[in-house]
């Protein structure tokens, strides 16, 4: 790996990022038998795919949501510029140059990477939409951060636009990328409210204490942004929704 961003490369795979080492010798996917029902059994390391109660993606359902008039907005911060694209057989994920993050509770989260799932991990009372995209920060003191942003097929997206245009078409591979802080900032929603959860990693390990925001507005692509996306794929590649046990969702 080289530097901080190829050991993301490396290990961030979904919602967010295995800072450990060993991970990635265990074989997991999204079908067959290394599919999301047998994560928990295919390593011990995964233990809490399985026996986690905070576990993500979840659905958002209105009936379990706590209004708050305290809710902070986030302040956004992004003013570094992506370099390059992966495919890394899971997702396919853009790296981002340091220097960009988000503040929230008192806190700065880097962001070092975003990915897109399709069709979308999280959903909004049972729908599920074409493809959602998580911003995935980490804090000094290593704490995890994940903003997610819900896509609705319409508008071509001028920012998948340059991002499909590089994409590595097998996995392993990667390819530069030109892509301006500018294209990053207007990929995120004018308004940004959004529902905020305690939850995990979506991938193995499944490690618990990530914070999770999903915006409220959701952004756009077309039916032809959308088909590239999956034909590149070929499988789909989100976790089912897990249970929200004790959890309550704000907004």
């Amino acid at each position: 790996m080289w530097g901080i961003k190829r050991v993301i490369s490396s290990l961030v795979i979904s919602s967010s990022i295995l800072l450990a080492s060993g991970h990635g010798s265990t074989h997991w996917g999204y079908t067959g038998h290394t599919a999301p029902e047998y994560w928990g059994d295919l390593s011990h390391n995964f233990f809490m795919c399985k026996e986690g109660k905070n576990q993500s993606p979840i659905d958002i359902s209105f009936d379990e949501i706590v209004r708050t008039q305290h809710l902070e907005l986030i302040d956004f911060a992004y003013k570094t510029a992506a370099t390059e694209v992966i495919n890394n057989g899971h997702s396919i994920q853009v790296n981002v140059e340091d220097g960009s993050y988000i503040e929230v509770d008192d806190k700065r989260f880097y962001l070092k990477q975003f990915h897109f799932h399709s069709p979308s991990e999280n959903t909004i009372e049972g729908k599920s939409f074409p493809l959602e995209a998580h911003f995935v920060h980490v804090s000094d003191d290593g704490e995890l951060a994940v903003v997610a942003l819900l896509f609705e097929e319409g508008r071509m997206n001028p920012t998948l636009k340059k991002i499909w245009s590089a994409m590595p078409h097998r996995a392993g591979d990667e390819e530069e990328l030109e892509l301006s802080s500018n294209y990053i900032r207007i990929l995120l929603p004018r308004d940004k409210r959004y529902y905020r959860f305690s939850g995990s990693l979506t991938t193995p390990p499944c490690s618990e204490g990530v914070r999770w925001f999903v915006f409220k507005e959701y952004a756009q692509l077309s039916d032809y942004q959308l088909e590239q996306f999956t034909s590149t794929m070929g499988i789909d590649n989100n976790r089912p929704v897990q249970p929200l046990n004790a959890r309550k969702v704000l907004r």
